[in-house]
């Protein structure tokens, strides 16, 4: 008989992430029954709240907020010991002291999108009116339902105008929102690995992750919570499905080959054999530490969404029309997710519209989660825009005012 050993359970207490989901380790700003969050989708959503963290200081003139937007499964721990891992923030490559967004020059401010699961109202928070978690009655949510909840943060922190907009991935989605939503609060940004709009290719994917999540039985129509399980087998797949995406054949190949996992010959079992299945399970397990299924579900269903021009006619460029932000958009030669296409696609239509951009492309072999790895070309390049929108925003030395 073969030998199947299943992805095992997760080893972090369900009762922690529910913690994280309502009170979480972090800021909180909370909006009442008077502060409605209206959603594309029809619905107010009252009360809710949204969770955030910040590093360095806001200036007198509170003019160098840097927002940072995370990818689908980030949250606001970017520059500290996440709560429920143990582990480094997400983007210590680019948010830190001596990092292209230092928060020893600027204020930076990183919010847990609408949806998620660390502690911004989601599919995982408590239903006010029921006292149960929203599960699937939780309301659809969209890219500009994030955005519309960021600026509600934004303008509860007192600033107008924020310096800089900043994310990879879904990230890069919210900062291009934020420019056609409130491009009068947006002095610049930097949109990096993302698109416009979803590709029919991603939308596949993600359906396939859904799909995985609602087939385990121990997801219960998204009633898992209240039924004590957790869809953890059907959650590690769609995540080892989805890391595939972020990687590339290179990557894999220059990682892993096909090098065997503390073995010389097969087992001749569905064993995890090679180092690539075995770093796939490990990804897989972790992943269902600290993540909330049903998050998951209506975080990539938003992305599948997302499509700026669909707003203007389907013309892209109608979305920037007279813009003043100023934009670095950043893609990399091995993503096959976003791939360069998409961003000349952003380029091409913002220099119809007259707008300030640059754009580079990253020669790495790194693929789609390049962003968010120690890539020195583009390391650089962010701080050499920050600087330079800096000095034209009037911050002393690119920083600080």
């Amino acid at each position: 008989m073969s030998n199947v050993r299943p992805i095992p359970s997760p080893q972090t207490p369900s009762d922690d992430r529910a913690h994280e989901a309502d009170h979480p380790s972090s800021l909180v700003a909370k909006f009442g029954m008077d502060q409605p969050l209206k959603l594309d989708c029809g619905v107010d959503l009252a009360p809710f709240q949204i969770a955030y963290q910040t590093y360095g200081e806001l200036n007198a003139d509170r003019s160098n907020a840097i927002l940072v937007c995370h990818a689908l499964t980030g949250d606001q721990h970017v520059n500290n010991i996440h709560p429920v891992t143990g582990k480094p923030g997400w983007w210590e490559t680019m948010v830190g002291v001596g990092r292209p967004i230092d928060p020893d020059k600027y204020f930076i401010i990183c919010s847990n999108v609408i949806g998620g699961c660390m502690g911004s109202t989601g599919p995982a928070s408590s239903n006010p009116a029921t006292g149960k978690v929203w599960g699937l009655d939780f309301p659809i949510i969209t890219i500009p339902d994030m955005v519309r909840a960021q600026a509600m943060l934004i303008d509860r922190l007192g600033i107008n105008t924020l310096f800089c907009v900043v994310g990879g991935s879904m990230g890069g989605m919210q900062v291009l929102q934020w420019t056609a939503a409130y491009p009068e609060r947006v002095f610049s940004t930097l949109a990096i690995a993302c698109s416009t709009r979803h590709s029919a290719q991603n939308i596949a994917f993600h359906e396939l992750g859904r799909q995985a999540v609602m087939a385990d039985p121990d997801w219960r129509g998204g009633r898992y919570v209240d039924e004590d399980t957790h869809p953890h087998r059907g959650l590690a797949v769609a995540r080892m499905a989805a890391h595939i995406t972020y990687l590339s054949d290179a990557a894999l190949h220059r990682k892993f080959g096909r090098r065997m996992q503390d073995r010389e010959l097969p087992t001749f079992s569905f064993d995890a054999d090679f180092q690539v299945e075995s770093y796939l399970r490990y990804q897989g397990s972790s992943f269902v530490e600290r993540f909330d299924a049903n998050s998951y579900l209506y975080l990539t269903r938003a992305m599948d969404y997302f499509d700026i021009a669909a707003d203007h006619n389907g013309v892209l460029a109608k979305a920037f029309t007279g813009i003043q932000t100023r934009f670095c958009v950043v893609s990399f030669t091995s993503d096959w997710l976003f791939p360069t296409s998409e961003s000349r696609a952003l380029v091409h239509a913002l220099n119809a519209s007259s707008a300030r951009v640059s754009f580079a492309e990253i020669e790495t072999d790194k693929g789609h989660d390049a962003f968010l790895l120690d890539v020195p070309e583009f390391l650089e390049i962010s701080r050499a825009f920050l600087l330079a929108a800096g000095k034209a925003r009037g911050l002393k030395d690119g920083g600080q005012s």
